[in-house]
């Protein structure tokens, strides 16, 4: 984690790309949202956090999710480098899919995420029900 620098405010970074007034392809932000880009595609990483799988126990974990977007996800993934898939010799072959290092390092991305929706859908319903929110800090 990157440490908070003097005149910028805390989760902004000290990079000049993130001086632009529009999004780029180049911005680390974009490149992160991209690879995490589609319906089910947190979903495949979170269980691949849990280990190597195949696409078989993949599609068990996730028995709602078509093949085809299972198919289209795990070759984006790959597309992006967080995820390797290996081709094991024998037959029928077998395949497993990882996630690579910079995969792995999704799973903090993911944790805030969550943990930011979590505030929000609580705020959200406390707003709701007329309870006065407190602000995050």
């Amino acid at each position: 984690m990157t440490h908070r620098t003097v005149g910028h405010p805390a989760g902004l970074p000290d990079d000049p790309r993130a001086n632009v007034t529009a999004p780029t392809p180049e911005c680390p932000v974009e490149i992160t949202l991209a690879a995490l880009h589609g319906r089910w595609t947190t979903l495949v990483v979170r269980e691949l956090l849990h280990g190597d799988r195949s696409y078989s126990e993949l599609r068990a974990a996730l028995p709602t999710l078509s093949d085809k977007v299972l198919s289209d996800r795990l070759a984006q993934l790959a597309e992006a480098g967080v995820v390797e898939r290996d081709r094991r010799p024998g037959w029928p072959p077998r395949v497993r899919y990882a996630l690579t290092p910079s995969g792995h390092r999704l799973g903090p991305v993911l944790q805030a995420l969550w943990d930011w929706g979590a505030e929000a859908s609580a705020r959200g319903s406390r707003a709701g029900s007329g309870h006065e929110t407190s602000p995050v800090h």
